[in-house]
């Protein structure tokens, strides 16, 4: 896949475009000028780790670690490549990769009114899968790439899962065309089910992946 962003023949007027700041401008000028890739948007690798039935007053937001941040192709292949593969990583285990500016929490204000589509994979396929929609995102890819907000990889004990979240969750066809995009991309069977939740539901049950809303 080629990484350098560029503007993809399916965009529209419902993918509306911000403008890009003094900043991002800035940024793209220099890494032009040193000869690299820049990216559309500047991305930030982070990693949660809980240790299973222990119990502590340690909110979620703090057990939250930046890892590392690029916004080149150059720079995120030299991330990538030091970042331990899904396979090696113990449970329960999360990796995120979220645009700059925007933290996987549910209450941070560019999802707060988003919502996931959540995939749950064997765990012998996950990582590639995981690599797969990692690339889409930051090689701006994905249909409605602006409504999206980053994607995370769920270590679990019997399963791992995919979740990509969006920041409206209200926007039907945005949440359906995303779907629609994840299964193509993914090259997963039209029958494979797909699920969705509201962070707002996941704010009122405390849970990112069970009692789901949508289907499909």
């Amino acid at each position: 896949m080629e990484l350098v962003a560029g503007k993809k023949e399916h965009d529209s007027n419902n993918n509306t475009q911000p403008p890009a700041s003094d900043e991002d401008r800035e940024r793209v000028a220099l890494d032009l000028k040193a000869g690299l890739h820049p990216l559309k948007h500047k991305f930030v690798f982070w990693y949660t780790r809980r240790t299973p039935g222990v119990r502590t007053q340690t909110s979620y937001e703090d057990n939250i670690k930046k890892i590392v941040d690029f916004s080149t192709v150059e720079a995120f292949w030299v991330c990538y490549c030091h970042l331990a593969r899904p396979s090696t990583l113990p449970s329960p285990t999360d990796l995120h990769l979220f645009k700059e500016g925007i933290r996987p929490l549910w209450e941070d204000s560019a999802n707060c009114n988003g919502g996931k589509w959540i995939i749950r994979f064997k765990k012998a396929v996950s990582g590639r899968f995981w690599e797969d929609l990692v690339l889409a995102l930051i090689g701006d890819q994905l249909d409605y790439g602006d409504n999206i907000c980053g994607v995370v990889l769920s270590i679990r004990f019997n399963e791992d899962i995919l979740s990509v979240w969006n920041r409206n969750a209200s926007d039907k066809q945005a949440v359906m065309a995303l779907k629609d995009f994840i299964k193509r991309h993914l090259k997963l069977p039209h029958s494979y089910l797909m699920e969705y939740k509201p962070h707002d539901a996941s704010l009122r049950d405390n849970s990112s992946y069970r009692n789901t809303w949508l289907r499909g």
